[in-house]
């Protein structure tokens, strides 16, 4: 017997959140969101048919507050839950509080989240079950070297420890347990053995309540940063078949020995040198990867979940049978981070996130590219959930016409006002690993030992700011409402050039621009081959010898940032200098800065403290991420501003370490 489901809320935020609703709307759902105060602006809000406020920030006061969602659902009128991914996805009391509730869980039992949710208990299970596993001695030597930390209770890198000396691994097991019991709540980790060359595979699984379950395809996401995975595709290149059927074979039996329901992910470590796997994990939700699984398939995984949770059969549901895949999908992360500075979180107003996309959170049956987006141009990307901005994907006949589109896709995007990994993704999709799907999960961090620099395309520091210079000239004549046949930066004697300063993002030391105007248009006064065609505050066009370039000018109206695109050499961000200091801008020497918006979670040193270069003094947390603000040299801390728990914004003074003579 079905129950048809009316109206869904999503008990989740942002592109999560979007990706359901999307479903929704194709099948006549009705739809509910619950928001932060943090989220009351972003473009998931408006995509619900209905809003609820959850007062507060932060996850714990919000997004994981189970009881709360489940009273603002039953009071909306809603009738069924979707838990998206991340947050409460795979909380085994959320699930059995929407059940208490009378309301349409869409995921798998609790008991089956309770699981698969401790490491520890599902590899006992798997064991059982003839799923292969990673076993690690329990008096391990140095030829067990090197061995991984897990936590039992998490994922996503957090409470994970790479430990290759055998007296590091009782530091690295309490250090893993400790940042488990913050993240998850729960410290117990467990030991297995570190496969440095392998890949990570998952398969998709999908059962319905009647006991039938299948493979939905599978996926590689080898492409990892401290255990993150930052590039995923399907079907996993360079499985043989005999493997992939085993591995398929294998999820379903994981699903089936808890009597799953829904849609799953079961995750596998694969030796490519000695094409055997193991099991790692399984994500009893849906995962954040599924649309390229989507694309090369044509499933909707959103709608097969609701269809389970309807309590439709998988032969209603795939008639078929599962499709074969057709093609190859790329999925990549686009997080608001800075690379070239440790991977710092960056936050603020992202005054422009514009990706060409054929559709967003819609199955793509051609060659192009889809974009689910938790942002939109204006929205302020803050510290207190997850950096990642947007999912771009790309489908292609074949596996290189994937990849192609999509750094394609990638290069054509202005993403203005925030820094973000663009330039790393556009190298990974153009990396020598990547192209001959050599790649494994240690491939990434061993590319970025080197410096940045190898990754990321240089734009050119002297052309640059005379582009920017003459759109701020174009842009304030077009402004003008008087005197508006005088020429642009007209002088009755021209004598000297003008002469606008910017600070360019990657350059520590501004850069001048030296320019002349008149009834003849702009000319640089460095550089005469270079001839301006066209200049509006939106489009500069130039000569430079023999080639032509066209570039795209977006002047920020907020922060008057000038952003140049032209898709290969110009790609970079100005901000112009004023020509007088405001005193209040002034800082003392030895100030520590806010390197980005936070919370203070540990105030380290005290006044009056001697410390050294590179000594810890605070702590910031944002982006649930932990970021040490340290001395700057040998010195004595002088003034601290801050204390736990202050929120500080981008470029607040924390403290003062006056350095020793």
């Amino acid at each position: 017997m079905t129950t048809p489901i009316h109206l869904v809320a999503v008990a989740n935020r942002g592109e999560i959140a979007s990706r359901v609703f999307a479903t929704c709307r194709r099948l006549g759902i009705e739809t509910m969101a619950v928001f932060s105060d943090a989220d009351a602006e972003l473009p998931f809000v408006d995509d619900a048919d209905y809003a609820a406020r959850l007062p507060g920030n932060t996850p714990a006061e919000t997004y994981l507050q189970g009881e709360r969602i489940v009273q603002l659902v039953r009071a909306s009128g809603g009738q069924a839950v979707h838990p998206g991914y991340g947050f409460l996805s795979e909380s085994a009391d959320f699930a059995r509080a929407v059940i208490a509730g009378q309301l349409v869980w869409i995921g798998p039992p609790p008991e089956a989240i309770e699981v698969m949710g401790s490491k520890v208990r599902a590899k006992e299970l798997m064991r059982a079950a003839g799923v292969p596993t990673l076993e690690a001695p329990e008096e391990p030597t140095e030829s067990d070297l090197p061995l991984l930390v897990k936590a039992s209770a998490g994922g996503g890198g957090r409470g994970m420890r790479v430990v290759r000396r055998l007296e590091d691994l009782d530091a690295e097991v309490a250090a893993a347990g400790a940042e488990a019991l913050s993240a998850f709540g729960d410290g117990t980790v467990f030991v297995e053995p570190y496969v440095a060359a392998g890949r990570h595979v998952e398969v998709q699984i999908l059962f319905d309540a009647h006991g039938n379950g299948v493979a939905v395809g599978d996926r590689d996401c080898s492409l990892q940063r401290r255990h993150q995975k930052v590039m995923e595709e399907a079907p996993a290149p360079g499985l043989p078949d005999d493997v992939r059927a085993a591995m398929h074979r294998a999820a379903v039996e994981a699903g089936r020995a808890v009597d799953y329901e829904g849609a799953g992910t079961v995750e596998f470590l694969y030796d490519p040198s000695t094409e055997r796997f193991w099991f790692l994990e399984m994500n009893t939700r849906l995962q954040v990867e599924h649309p390229v699984t989507e694309c090369v398939t044509g499933l909707d995984l959103v709608a097969l979940q609701i269809g389970v949770a309807e309590g439709r059969t998988l032969d209603d549901l795939l008639p078929g049978g599962v499709p074969s895949p057709s093609g190859h999908a790329v999925e990549v992360r686009l997080y608001a981070e800075d690379p070239a500075s440790e991977w710092q979180p960056t936050a603020g107003r992202l005054a422009r996130l514009d990706i060409p996309a054929d559709t967003s959170f819609g199955l793509l049956a051609r060659h192009g590219i889809r974009v689910d987006a938790g942002y939109g141009s204006g929205d302020v990307v803050g510290t207190h959930y997850d950096a990642m901005l947007a999912k771009v994907i790309s489908w292609g006949p074949d596996r290189g016409s994937a990849l192609r589109s999509l750094k394609g896709a990638l290069r054509h995007a202005r993403l203005h006002g925030i820094t973000t990994n663009r330039d790393l993704l556009i190298a990974i999709l153009a990396d020598r690993d990547t192209l001959d799907a050599t790649m494994t999960t240690s491939t990434l961090e061993m590319r970025l030992a080197k410096e940045f620099s190898d990754l990321t395309p240089t734009g050119d520091p002297e052309f640059a700011p005379f582009v920017a210079a003459i759109a701020l000239a174009s842009r304030d004549a077009e402004r003008r409402v008087v005197q508006q046949g005088v020429p642009i930066g007209w002088r009755n004697v021209v004598a000297q050039p003008h002469r606008t300063t910017f600070e360019v993002a990657g350059l520590d030391e501004p850069v001048v621009a030296e320019w002349y105007a008149g009834r003849d248009g702009f000319r640089s006064a460095t550089d005469d081959d270079i001839r301006v065609i066209e200049a509006t505050s939106t489009r500069v066009v130039v000569e430079r010898g023999s080639f032509r370039q066209s570039i795209d000018v977006h002047i920020d109206p907020v922060s008057n940032e000038v952003h140049l695109d032209d898709d290969s050499m110009v790609r970079q961000t100005l901000r112009e200098v004023p020509r007088f200091t405001d005193p209040a801008d002034a800082v003392a020497s030895g100030s520590l800065l806010a390197p980005m918006p936070g919370t203070v979670v540990k105030v380290v040193a005290e006044v009056g403290a001697t410390v050294e270069a590179g000594d810890s003094v605070l702590v910031l947390e944002a982006m649930k991420m932990q970021h040490t603000v340290t001395a700057p040299h040998d010195g004595t801390v002088t003034e601290i501003h801050v204390e736990p728990g202050a929120q500080v914004a981008s470029g607040e003074v924390l403290a003062v370490v006056e350095e020793h003579p």
